[in-house]
């Protein structure tokens, strides 16, 4: 293989598309869960800023670099379905490069169904061998 050849399929590999499962993974290196304490996390409000709910012992949070606090869940819906930033001081949390490999996997699942509403009680009907229609009706 060319060196030229091997830059080219580094590009493309560089540019597929990272599923959401995959996109939790990263978010999960670089911002692993822990287990709330108020001995251990010292959070300055003991309460998340994105459900409004105070912080439990021994649930699972995600503190971020900027040391903002955050219910794991929580935290990793924002990131998936708004901006991959701080939900407080909008700091950066994934690098753009990641979300829009993100989005782009996002964008070609919502292609692949290109149906409306109605057509869901069939498409569950398929999956479920055919005979079920009557108990999405």
């Amino acid at each position: 293989m060319t060196s030229v050849s091997k830059v080219l399929k580094k590009k493309r590999r560089s540019l597929r598309p990272i599923s959401t499962q995959q996109y939790l993974k990263f978010i999960e290196k670089k911002n692993p869960t822990i287990c709330y304490s108020k001995r251990r996390l010292k959070a300055k409000n003991a309460e998340c800023r994105v459900c409004l709910s105070e912080f439990e012992e021994g649930e699972k949070v995600r503190k971020l670099k900027c040391q903002h606090t955050f219910h794991r869940d929580c935290l990793d819906k924002w990131l998936q379905q708004y901006w991959a930033t701080c939900p407080l001081c909008r700091k950066q949390v994934v690098p753009h490069d990641v979300v829009f490999k993100h989005r782009q996997h996002q964008n070609q699942t919502e292609a692949a169904f290109n149906g409306n509403d109605q057509q869901i009680p069939l498409l569950l009907t398929a999956f479920h061998g055919g005979n079920t229609l009557h108990r999405y009706l």
